[in-house]
């Protein structure tokens, strides 16, 4: 595995690689500084996400984990940047409860790259498994301009 850190408005994100694709990213400290292309590439849109000019990602992911959360990370990363699903509307496309999306959303391998941050409850805003949890949630949506749900 391998890995590299951008700092960001939420705190430092160490994205990880498999050597050809995005694996991970979390909320850490820097662990050294992989310099492998598509480490370079996920920061580059990183850092233009961040900075207000980049709105989709389009980098080589990974999903390591069971086909049910695969199938829910898909349907987050089909929600464009700036709007929102609920857990009970990803749910009823995938004809499971709205709980298991919710942990499955929780359980997010990619957040921010995979936009685990745009479902919500349907009554709030729901969890977030990030550093900083629902704080670092609002921040995100704030900067995606869906920010009126919040007021």
């Amino acid at each position: 595995m391998y890995s590299a850190t951008l700092p960001t408005p939420v705190g430092p994100l160490t994205v990880t690689s498999n050597g050809t694709a995005i694996t991970r990213v979390t909320w850490d400290a820097p662990k050294g500084h992989d310099d492998r292309p598509e480490l370079a590439e996920a920061l580059s849109q990183l850092k233009a996400y961040f900075d207000g000019t980049r709105k989709e990602f389009d980098l080589p992911l990974a999903v390591e984990a069971p086909d049910f959360q695969v199938s829910v990370c898909d349907v987050m990363q089909s929600i464009p940047f700036g709007e929102t699903l609920t857990y009970g509307e990803i749910a009823k496309r995938l004809g499971v409860p709205a709980q298991a999306v919710g942990q499955a959303c929780g359980g997010n391998p990619i957040p921010v790259i995979i936009p685990c941050h745009r479902v919500l409850g349907a009554t709030s805003l729901g969890g977030y498994s990030g550093e900083g949890g629902v704080e670092t949630k609002v921040w995100l949506l704030r900067h995606e301009g869906a920010a009126g749900l919040l007021i």
